[in-house]
Order: C-alpha cells, then sequence, then structure tokens
C-alpha cells in the first residue's frame, strides 16, 4: 500500500508522474473522515464531486447540488486531506455564465482550500477555460459523458465509441488545452479514445471509466466501498462490501436495544461515591 505522502501534491507532482509513466489514484470526497482515510492510504487526488447530488442526497442526477454546500463541504475534505490535490467539481448551478463559473472556482479556491476546478465542457467553453487560467485558476476539462447534461437514467451512455466521434473529442482536448486547461478528464468513453487524447496533448489526461491509456483514474468512493444505493458502474472494482457491513452492524443494534442486551453495564455511567464526612471537634 503507498504511503501518505509527507508534501503537500501539487500540479507538479502530477505532471511529473505523468512524464515517468506513473499512474495516479484520484478518489471523491465529501465528508473529513472519508478524506483523512484517503490521504492515510496515499491517494493522490481528492474530487468534491457533484456526484454527492446522486450519492449523498438522493436526487436522481447531479443538477441539483448547490455550490455552497459543495463549499462547505469542500472545507472538510481539505482539513482531513491536506496534503493531496484537492479539486471542487463545478456544479450546473455555477455554470450559467462564465461570471458564475469564475466567481464559483474562486470560492472552490480560497474558502475550501481547493488546487484547482472541474467543469463539463461543451464545445464552445474554450473560452470560459482562458478566463480561468488568465484569472490565474487551474482547471480540468471533463470531456466525454457529461452526467450534467443527462436528463434521464438511460442517458448514462458510453461515449466517442466510433472513429468520427473520437476525433471530436480530440478536436475538443486538443482546443481545451490551447486554451489553458490544465488537465482533462474522460468519462466513459473506449480506450482508443483516451489513447488518441493522451497522444494529442501534453497535460495529464484522468480517466473515469475511460481505459488504461490515462495517466490517473478517479471513481466515486462509495461505489469502491460497495455503500452505494446506485448500481455500481462496471469500471469500478469493488473492493469492500461496506454497505452490507453497515446494514449488518444497524440490524444488531436493533436487536440489541429490543431485547435489553444494550446497554449493557459497560455502557453505564455511575454515580460518584462521596467521601465520608470527618467528624468534628464537637462530635
Amino acid at each position: 500500500m503507498p504511503a501518505s505522502s509527507p508534501v503537500r501534491i501539487n500540479l507538479g507532482h502530477l505532471r511529473h508522474m505523468k512524464a515517468e509513466g506513473r499512474k495516479f489514484a484520484m478518489l471523491t470526497a465529501y465528508d473529513y473522515p472519508t478524506a483523512t482515510a484517503a490521504q492515510a492510504a496515499g491517494v493522490h487526488s481528492l474530487l468534491i464531486g457533484d456526484s454527492m447530488g446522486t450519492v449523498i442526497l438522493g436526487h436522481p442526477s447531479t443538477r441539483p447540488v448547490p455550490l455552497t454546500l459543495m463549499i462547505t463541504l469542500g472545507e472538510a475534505v481539505r482539513r482531513g486531506a491536506p496534503n493531496v490535490y484537492l479539486v471542487g467539481d463545478m456544479p450546473y448551478e455555477a455554470m450559467v455564465s462564465d461570471e458564475t463559473a469564475i466567481s464559483a472556482a474562486r470560492r472552490f479556491r480560497d474558502e475550501a482550500g481547493c488546487d484547482a476546478v472541474k467543469f463539463e465542457a461543451a464545445a464552445e467553453h474554450d473560452r470560459l477555460v482562458a478566463k480561468l487560467a488568465q484569472a490565474g485558476l487551474e482547471t480540468i476539462v471533463h470531456l466525454g459523458l457529461r452526467p450534467q447534461s443527462v436528463s434521464s437514467a438511460d442517458g448514462y451512455r458510453a461515449q466517442a465509441r466510433d472513429e468520427a466521434s473520437i476525433k471530436t473529442v480530440v478536436s475538443d482536448a486538443c482546443r481545451m488545452v490551447a486554451a489553458g486547461a490544465h488537465m482533462l478528464l474522460l468519462e466513459a468513453v473506449p480506450n482508443e479514445a483516451s489513447q488518441a487524447v493522451v497522444a494529442a496533448v501534453d497535460v495529464p489526461v484522468i480517466g473515469c471509466g475511460a481505459g488504461p491509456a490515462c495517466d490517473g483514474h478517479v471513481v466515486v468512493t462509495q461505489d469502491l466501498l460497495g455503500i452505494g444505493a446506485t448500481p455500481t458502474p462496471r469500471f469500478v472494482p469493488v473492493f469492500a462490501q461496506l454497505g452490507r457491513a453497515m446494514e449488518d452492524a444497524m440490524r444488531c443494534w436493533v436487536q440489541s436495544s429490543g431485547d435489553g442486551s444494550y446497554p449493557a453495564p459497560e455502557h453505564l455511567y455511575h454515580v460518584r461515591k462521596q467521601p465520608a464526612a470527618r467528624p468534628t471537634a464537637s462530635s
């Protein structure tokens, strides 16, 4: 298991890993204890993902997530993992205009302590990338499947699965990097598409279900740990079944509360014995 980094990871570290052919690991995090565990495990980067909309808040899509909530939870993640490369995921409400996006990006940096922001980019967003770069904000451009653009569950489908659409993704990637994008994220595309993008740009490319060609990989932590209440995407390795363990523990709690085995003597507080009063001279 990799050791926790003793120094704060920055963009330079990730670029150096890419140059050496070493892959970096990224996970989502929305709270302090998860962030603490991730840093201790050696995770290089954490994403305050708008996936919290479905994973934590129970919405059918990521769109309703409030920016203010993401900033608050981002502060907690940074406190738990001060050394990771922290990325704020721009929620749907932040992408109304270039001005709202830049304002949100500054909040992620200044209030949550993020190193970069990520946003789901349409073809015309190269202008926004340039503005963010001019403002001194590190930017990760999300291409391929863009969940904020999906209006129904059956819309979550792999992208860039033919030669023409692969060329489009490569063209978009090159345009975003030319505008100033510091990294790219490809979601739900074949490895052939990722290979083409990696070969065409010189910035780190993060894959989310995008094959081994990417320089790093990200998945939703709850999916990885078997906690998710929604079906796990095919590209996520499930390394634990914590959801089942949580349910078992809660079932034990219900039983012990009902049958009187809780609270046991070791769970009780006891009245302190008062010292005996000293006899007075008159007694």
